[in-house]
């Protein structure tokens, strides 16, 4: 068997191609067009079950496919993938293999573990939390992250895989019987403190809501204050500050609080550590998800960190808490804690991500061959497009009106954005 039916064997048991109308839109188009033909496409989004739906759009696009090894991994899955011949490297390997004169066409890189290697076309970054990895990049760099389309995962997906794997854990009355599809009527009046008010961290608070959560959103109050004159700017640096979500990101961030307060949650300022440490320490639950590492990290903080009898969380891929805090201290020892589930965050919710991912890998085909030509090398033509850039905006709104208009959650995207199927063309 070819390796897209090795895939197929797997994933048309498990599930229903309205679950992944954007991947399955794109391999069926791109099984026609095959824009990656000949190219050597690494592709390092974590490897678990339902990211194999990614690999087989781009096989079916003509890709030769080496699966990227991070810390965020199923063993089974990647041994699967070891068995059937498909290569799963290290950055280390591949680095070694650029010193041998192997090199990679394409990088769709996740959290910027694969950021130092010399891709012929580009690289495309899954999460802002990677974006920091390639300031300085020599070729062109689209950020997944940085559009309307991340947030059918962050808002809608991560939210929903945070009280899950609470659930698996015991927590919630409905926890020993429900499994990971637990509703979570258990957190009824629970007080939760969610720090970052981005996409990720509004999606669990208002998941907290809709739960019955008593919710409170830490966050820079003052950072977003001083950003929305600065809105219009596409690459920004927001300085430095150790100790709070001030931390430098050099893509601009969405801010959700006053979506939040009409939503009944308290939103306080993490320069407030006074009042920012009695909500920890009265405290039923704390999740970190503003995506810098050290965040929580002030002094200040650690007393109540390390004396509360909440259960504390992380939902980020850096460690948020700081080396104040022992990692026993935090569920999953740090780690993203839905990366303790079969499935992070559901496939309907990562489908428009991961179709994003590969579609601007894609576009960066189609950017180096207009720039040089078919018959020329890739290398000069993208040295002069480096930078990091958006996704385009009509390239979002097809992906949109894919997952509206053919998927399971098209409702709740409508939701989240306010409209109606109907206004989706």
């Amino acid at each position: 068997m070819d390796l897209q039916s090795i895939l197929s064997s797997v994933l048309d048991d498990v599930y229903e191609k309205n679950e992944y109308p954007a991947l399955a839109a794109l391999e069926s188009e791109w099984a026609y067009t095959r824009p990656f033909e000949g190219l050597r496409v690494l592709v390092a989004t974590p490897i678990y079950r339902n990211t194999m739906t990614q690999y087989r759009a781009l096989l079916a696009g003509g890709a030769s496919i080496l699966v990227g090894f991070s810390g965020m991994n199923d063993p089974e899955v990647v041994e699967f993938l070891k068995d059937w011949g498909i290569s799963v490297v290290t950055p280390a390997e591949m680095l070694e293999a650029e010193s041998r004169g192997e090199f990679v066409d394409l990088v769709l890189d996740c959290a910027g573990p694969f950021a130092g290697l010399h891709p012929k076309i580009g690289f495309v970054e899954l999460t802002r939390s990677g974006v920091q990895y390639y300031q300085n990049a020599k070729k062109p760099v689209y950020v997944a992250d940085s559009g309307i389309v991340k947030r059918i995962e962050t808002s809608l997906g991560t939210g929903d895989g945070y009280f899950r794997a609470l659930e698996k854990l015991g927590f919630g009355k409905n926890a020993p019987d429900a499994g990971e599809n637990a509703s979570g009527a258990g957190f009824e009046g629970k007080k939760l403190v969610v720090f970052g008010s981005g996409k990720v961290g509004s999606g669990i608070a208002l998941q907290g809501v809709r739960r019955g959560c008593a919710v409170s959103v830490v966050t820079n109050l003052k950072r977003f204050a001083q950003s929305e004159n600065a809105a219009g700017s596409a690459l920004s640096s927001a300085g430095s500050a150790a100790g709070g979500e001030c931390a430098a990101n050099s893509m601009p961030a969405g801010d959700f609080s006053a979506v939040l307060e009409q939503n009944g949650v308290n939103v306080v300022d993490c320069h407030d550590y006074a009042a920012v440490s009695v909500l920890i320490e009265n405290a039923d639950f704390v999740v970190t998800a503003t995506g810098v590492k050290n965040a929580l990290a002030a002094p200040e903080l650690a007393p109540a960190l390390n004396s509360t009898k909440a259960i504390l969380a992380n939902m980020g891929v850096e460690d948020e808490y700081g080396e104040a805090i022992p990692a026993e201290k935090v569920l999953n020892a740090k780690g993203p804690l839905n990366f303790i589930l079969e499935e992070p965050t559901h496939l309907k919710y990562i489908d428009t991500s991961l179709a994003l991912h590969a579609a601007l890998a894609e576009l960066l085909v189609k950017e180096a061959k207009t720039a040089i030509g078919d018959c020329a090398t890739f290398d000069k033509a993208t040295e002069d497009a480096a930078g990091l850039r958006f996704p385009p905006q009509e390239l979002e709104q097809r992906l949109l009106s894919i997952a509206i208009q053919n998927g399971v959650i098209g409702p709740e995207i409508c939701g989240m954005l306010g409209f109606s199927p109907s206004e989706i063309e």
